[in-house]
């Protein structure tokens, strides 16, 4: 079973993509910010991770720029999950090394075949 980290700093917004990835058939793992997510990753390895842009301490943008640069993280596919759904903003997850960026509300169905297709990958 795969496992996914939900990087989120939004409790209800961290349950629906929860309650989704579950549904999927994925374990979840939650962090509220890119200095929990990192502990996590190192600890846990997933095998997958969901990230928002807006986060209290880093920007999901910067998180996912380090995460790339990394050997030991730099397989792990991320999917930017945001508000900010601009066309620029699409742009700019994707040049910093997103595998896919999804605009909030999410549609669940979508969010769950865009990771199975990454996990496949």
């Amino acid at each position: 079973m795969s496992t996914a980290l939900i990087v989120e700093d939004c409790s209800s917004d961290q349950e629906i993509l929860s309650g989704c990835l579950l549904q999927g058939g994925l374990k979840v793992l939650k962090a509220f910010n890119a200095e929990e997510a990192v502990a996590k990753i190192n600890r846990y390895k997933p095998d997958v991770i969901i990230l928002d842009v807006v986060l209290p301490d880093r920007s999901g943008f910067e998180l996912c720029r380090e995460l790339k640069a990394k050997a030991e993280t730099s397989k792990i596919p991320i999917v930017i999950c945001s508000t900010k759904g601009g066309k620029l903003n699409q742009r700019w997850g994707l040049k910093h090394g997103a595998d896919a960026y999804l605009v909030k509300p999410i549609d669940q169905e979508e969010l769950v075949d865009t990771v199975k297709n990454l996990l496949r990958s």
